[in-house]
């Protein structure tokens, strides 16, 4: 059964501050606000090194030591936790017990309380927090204070964050040393949601190893989700990340391209011009040149039908030589770093493009996605530019070969599993995705060339997990391959280094594949 109330008095309209406990971890704005209510005739208790503060400042607050006539112990672990400071706090004035027993223990009531936490949530925000470090950070008289002062309300003022500091002084001004009760309510509110944080941040990191809890704000509602009939909504914050110069609020399946053309394009952020595009998240061009229009129309090149409707991702900014090319078809989204002057301009007159600014961020590093009604975590993908290649043939790659050979390697993670991608001078050249065997997404890739009209004499070659069978490398032999990049790691591997040798292809090994479901 809940706690009965009676004989308690009601809570005053106004409740005077005639006496105010500051206890801070966070010094900010310490010393004027302090000032503020000694000039104002409201004395001050302090803890150890609240009290410290103020002194260096010229003010005496009296030490909450000297009221509980018993001194900080623990390396000040514990200071406050004690009936003079809590009795002050709780009491409820007027009502005949209490005031009895704050006369008997000569207890003075404490009207205002001031008090901030360690940064525990800082703490661990460190890559290298131990659980020592995370324990230190975890305040316990802090909230302790906070809640005595939030649960009397009716008669105690409670400020738990320095941005609350300039909300006080114009109601003491106002009300003669008192604040109304509709204050204390709002304050001590605030109080409570900020203790009930800190004990959530807190059983989060204790929990970390057994349980997901993912707190994201509501970013905004979406048309629809995949398909019209599907309701959607993003959480998080996409303004921190992106901003949406220009076009339709954005959808679904925006967000989804987005992401995957930025994870793209995070691949070639130190490179030459380099222009990719993509389409259902995977990329149907993508090159590398001396400037960005001329990677824009090598990209294009690749594949001239599938960029209608797709996303246009560069990693410079975008100048009007390319604004005008990219122009020449419909884009869904053209992404860019910067958009140099006048090109915005330029690109707003068609109303159903959407365009991108991208902003410098971290990418994450936890990938999760939902099944079973449950969420998969796992480690991000590693950038491929990371990998190292070491050649396992006879004849090792030439330096254009290996340069086309990273290139392809990077494009060749972005692409759906099974994953074949054909490149020459760091332009693509064919892509096959998402083939039920890798034989197919060879011979997909080199069908889109041929349809393009490009000679793929010359080229290397990418597969994105190992060839099970010489006949994938085989495949990209006859139509000109001339090296050839995979992770390696399967049991027919001197088979598949054996032919080829026998044509001649240079074939490095990387140890790591990139498969992308």
């Amino acid at each position: 059964m809940p706690i009965e109330v009676s004989d308690v008095p009601p809570a005053p309209p106004f409740a005077p501050v005639r006496r105010a406990l500051l206890s801070v971890y966070d010094k900010t704005g310490l010393v004027p606000f302090a000032r503020m209510l000694a000039s104002r005739g409201i004395e001050l208790v302090s803890s150890g090194g609240t009290a410290h503060h103020l002194r260096q400042h010229s003010l005496n607050p009296i030490e909450v030591g000297s009221l509980t006539e018993h001194p900080e112990i623990l390396g000040g672990r514990v200071k406050t936790l004690h009936p003079t400071i809590h009795g002050a706090i709780l009491a409820r004035r007027g009502l005949m017990g209490d005031d009895a027993d704050l006369d008997a223990l000569g207890i003075k009531p404490i009207d205002l309380v001031v008090v901030n936490l360690y940064p525990f949530e800082e703490a661990i925000a460190q890559p290298d927090v131990t659980d020592p470090v995370a324990a230190e950070n975890i305040d316990i008289g802090g909230p302790a204070l906070l809640r005595a002062a939030a649960k009397n309300f009716a008669h105690v003022t409670v400020i738990s964050a320095p941005s609350e500091y300039p909300r006080l002084e114009p109601l003491l001004e106002a009300h003669r040393n008192s604040v109304p009760l509709e204050d204390r309510r709002v304050l001590a509110g605030r109080a409570f949601e900020r203790t009930a944080a800190y004990d959530r941040a807190i059983g989060e990191y204790f929990r970390a190893s057994d349980e997901l809890r993912l707190r994201l704000p509501h970013g905004q509602a979406l048309r629809y989700g995949e398909n019209p009939h599907q309701k959607s909504t993003y959480y998080g914050d996409l303004a921190g990340q992106i901003e949406h110069l220009h076009g339709k609020p954005l959808s679904f399946n925006n967000l989804i391209d987005l992401d995957a053309a930025l994870g793209l394009i995070d691949e070639f952020k130190a490179d030459d011009p380099t222009v990719a595009i993509l389409k259902h998240t995977n990329p149907c061009g993508a090159a590398t040149a001396a400037t960005l229009v001329e990677a824009w129309e090598r990209a294009f090149a690749t594949d001239t039908q599938s960029p209608f409707g797709g996303i246009v991702v560069m990693n410079r900014a975008c100048t009007q030589t390319v604004a005008e090319a990219v122009d020449a078809i419909f884009t869904e989204l053209i992404i860019a770093p910067r958009f140099e002057p006048g090109v915005l301009d330029f690109l707003r007159r068609k109303k159903n493009r959407r365009l991108i600014l991208t902003k410098p961020y971290a990418r994450p590093t936890t990938d999760m996605r939902s099944v079973l009604g449950g969420i998969l975590c796992q480690d991000a993908d590693s950038p491929a530019a990371d990998d190292q290649m070491r050649t396992v043939t006879r004849r090792s790659p030439t330096d254009q070969e290996t340069a086309d050979l990273s290139f392809a390697w990077r494009i060749c993670k972005h692409v759906k599993s099974n994953a074949i991608v054909y490149v020459r001078n760091r332009c693509t050249l064919g892509i096959g995705a998402g083939q039920m065997s890798r034989i197919d997404a060879s011979e997909i890739a080199i069908a889109k060339g041929r349809k393009s009209g490009l000679d793929l004499t010359g080229c290397v070659v990418a597969s994105d997990a190992f060839f099970p069978f010489a006949d994938g490398l085989i495949a990209a032999a006859e139509c000109g391959a001339r090296a050839a990049v995979q992770p390696g790691g399967s049991i027919r591997d001197q088979e598949v280094i054996d032919a080829a040798d026998a044509r001649g292809i240079a074939m490095v090994f990387t140890g790591k594949r990139h498969f992308r479901h």
